[in-house]
């Protein structure tokens, strides 16, 4: 596994980043009537979700990264609410919604919480051994 510098290398905040494009891209499609509504709202969820990656893995902790990425994934559930009214309006046509492009983001997202949760529950048992050790009595 290589190492990870910056949130840039995160496989998972470079594809929604290109998500967050495509949203932009597909929303100078829809009516104008919808500037204020359903196109702002797409674009800040889909703006959201890299976003809080980011935000999330410059903090200082695993903890609260995983609570930012947490909040992506929620991002990412709004956005796919979303996509799906318009396509439900007819703002969009079915082979222009990115719902494919969203699954794969929630499948690396949750599949990067997994694995941080993972290595935070290890961490924790690890340092909870070492602290039955060094409570034991020693013998004299």
């Amino acid at each position: 596994m290589r190492e990870i510098s910056s949130h840039k290398d995160l496989i998972v905040w470079q594809k929604s980043v290109v998500l967050a494009s495509k949203v932009y891209a597909l929303t100078r499609a829809l009516p104008s009537e919808e500037r204020f509504g359903l196109t702002q709202q797409l674009r800040r969820a889909a703006v959201s979700i890299a976003s809080n990656i980011a935000e999330g893995s410059a903090r200082k902790n695993r903890g609260e990264f995983i609570q930012f990425l947490h909040i992506a994934r929620g991002s990412l559930a709004e956005l796919e609410t979303q996509m799906m009214i318009a396509l439900d309006q007819k703002l969009l046509e079915c082979g222009e919604s990115p719902l494919c492009d969203i699954a794969e983001t929630g499948r690396l997202l949750n599949g990067l919480i997994t694995r941080l949760s993972a290595a935070s529950r290890l961490a924790h048992a690890k340092a909870c051994e070492n602290g039955a050790e060094m409570s034991r009595p020693t013998n004299r």
